[in-house]
């Protein structure tokens, strides 16, 4: 039997066929991904000249992002970073984006029994794992305004907001997927670059999600936790599905890693594709063939009103070495410290 396939997931594969592998159709795409290079390069300059404006809020300002489209772990890692500032006695808050969610360029506060479609599955999924205050919307500085008028926080980490320039940043933290790293080299939309890769040597710190060949990175690694039941307050260890054979949903952008993961505890998986950010009919899953399913916590909070009983999901948490916990730390401690009355002012 076949497994699903959305047509989202379809297209995406497609165009991962055509980023990380080889294509002759690569060729024909090259006119556009120079084009589209030039103008990375001159929006960037003419925020560096002044041509654009861009804005300083008067709390320190962390972006997590990457120069590729597609995952590539920040999730796991901003929701660490988040913790690690708590931690540290500072009032950390989140903005995001909010992929596929409804909100626009509103701010709104993630809660965490937000409306999915709404406010998107990233930021839902930071402000139940963190706990902290969390706010969406295209527009990266009102997000942060509005973040600071309806909470405490002294510190923000903009989850996602590499290339929103109009957001000046007090540190940038580059993540990089080390299985996939930046496919064929290419920008878009010839490949999945969306800066060159000479930015790195711009951000303040650049990690990777396993050893990506030929970068300088602290390496981090995705750690699993026990799978909770969809429904109910139950916990299994991932072995006790070894030797059956799942569902595997993943939603996110990378679904690979996950397939990984789970056959390394000796899973037999029926890969369900969906796309990154997709959604799909559990219980029509379930009619198909009566198995258990097995999905990553981004997915998770999509199905939150869904009552199928033999559904889990399998958190994931980011491991750092005790080298880039350090160095995180340093560059912390450089930060410039919040001000009292914390508020946003455009650059002249």
């Amino acid at each position: 039997m076949r497994s699903p396939v959305s047509i989202n997931s379809r297209i995406e594969r497609g165009v991962e066929r055509l980023w990380y592998g080889t294509s002759r159709f690569t060729v024909l795409l090259l006119p556009f991904a120079w084009v589209y290079r030039l103008i990375v390069f001159a929006r960037r300059a003419a925020y560096r000249v002044g041509g654009l404006r861009s804005t300083r809020c008067s709390v320190p300002v962390i972006v997590v992002g990457n120069i590729t489209v597609g995952g590539s772990g920040k999730t796991p890692l901003v929701a660490w970073l988040v913790r690690y500032l708590a931690e540290a006695g500072m009032r950390p808050g989140i903005v995001s984006r909010g992929y596929r969610g409804s909100a626009g360029r509103n701010p709104v506060i993630v809660t965490t029994d937000s409306n999915v479609g709404m406010v998107g599955d990233e930021p839902l999924l930071l402000a139940r794992r963190t706990g902290a205050p969390v706010c969406v919307s295209a527009d990266r500085v009102a997000a942060v305004q509005h973040l600071l008028n309806e909470s405490d926080v002294n510190v923000v980490v903009a989850d996602d907001g590499l290339q929103h320039y109009r957001l000046q940043r007090d540190l940038e933290f580059i993540v990089i997927d080390g299985q996939r790293v930046f496919g064929n080299g290419w920008m878009l939309p010839a490949g999945p670059l969306r800066e060159s890769t000479a930015r790195l040597a711009e951000a303040d710190l650049v990690f990777s999600n396993g050893q990506a060949e030929g970068v300088q990175s602290f390496v981090f690694e995705l750690l699993p936790g026990r799978a909770h039941a969809l429904t109910g307050a139950r916990e299994r260890d991932l072995g006790q599905f070894s030797g059956e054979c799942v569902w595997a949903v993943a939603g996110i952008g990378n679904p690979e890693r996950f397939y990984e993961l789970l056959r390394s505890y000796g899973i037999d998986i029926e890969p369900v594709a969906v796309g990154d950010h997709g959604i799909i009919d559990l219980e029509r899953l379930i009619a198909r063939h009566d198995r258990p399913i097995l999905m990553t916590e981004k997915d998770a909070v999509k199905y939150s009103a869904v009552s199928v009983t033999d559904a889990w999901w399998v958190p994931v948490e980011a491991n750092l070495s005790s080298a880039a916990e350090a160095a995180v730390g340093e560059r912390i401690r450089t930060m410039e410290a919040a001000v009292l009355k914390p508020s946003c002012a455009e650059s002249e």
